[in-house]
């Protein structure tokens, strides 16, 4: 029995996997990003994301991912943690 198309499909397969792992997030625009999607970077949970959204409500839009840090309860850390993930258009 030949192996030959079983070979194929379970590199064809590891190729897929291996893709997906590599797959970077999306980048989240922290001027319009909803609660759950605040909630999604890494550090923040459900109460900060809701003191961003609260945070920018009353200040206006962020003028650079650095200003997170100006949101009580975020440190200049986590920024940095997710700075490949933030963004302001």
């Amino acid at each position: 029995m030949k192996r030959t198309p079983f070979m194929a499909m379970m590199v064809l397969l590891f190729s897929l996997f291996a893709g997906f792992a590599q797959a970077e997030p999306a980048a989240i625009n922290i001027n319009t990003a909803d609660i759950e999607t605040l909630a999604s970077l890494n550090g923040i949970g459900q109460s900060k994301a809701e003191a961003i959204v609260a945070y920018r409500d009353a200040n206006g839009p962020f003028q650079s991912s650095e200003d997170l840090a100006n949101v009580k309860g975020i440190g200049e850390r986590t920024v940095e943690k997710n700075a490949d993930r933030l963004t302001v258009k």
